[in-house]
Parts: C-alpha cells; structure tokens; sequence
C-alpha cells in the first residue's frame, strides 16, 4: 500500500507553515458580511432561538402534564 517513510515525508514545520498559507490564502477568498448584514443576522438567530425554545418548553410543560394526568389515573 503507498506507505511512505519517515524520510519522504517533509519536515512538520514545513507542513504546518504551508497549512498556515493555505488557510490565509482562502480567508482572503471570503466574502464578510457588512455591519448591517451581520446584524440582520444576529437578529435572526437570536429570534429563531427564542422560538425554538418557546416550543421546545411548551412541549415538555405539555408532556409534563400529561404524565402527571397519567400517574393521576393510575393510582
């Protein structure tokens, strides 16, 4: 299988530094939001958030009263 050996591999300061260039070199590819874009954004995540966790609540206090309904019954 195409094991390579220690002395084919290159140096890992020679590895990290090109990983290092790379990285930069897409970073400078991205396109950033603007002040107002990055809080639209915001906004809505925080919203979304928000009502998730509204949902997310008045299905467990839902759950909860039916199994309280439930142990009730039961005895």
């Amino acid at each position: 299988m195409g094991a390579t050996t220690k002395s084919a591999r290159k140096p890992f300061l020679e590895r990290i530094s090109r990983f290092l260039k790379e990285v930069r070199a897409e970073l400078r590819k991205v396109v950033w939001p603007n002040r107002k874009e990055l809080t639209t954004y915001t906004i809505v995540v925080i919203v979304s958030v928000a009502v998730v966790a509204v949902f997310i609540s008045l299905v467990d206090l839902g759950f909860g009263q039916i199994l309280f309904l439930l142990r009730r019954l039961r005895g």
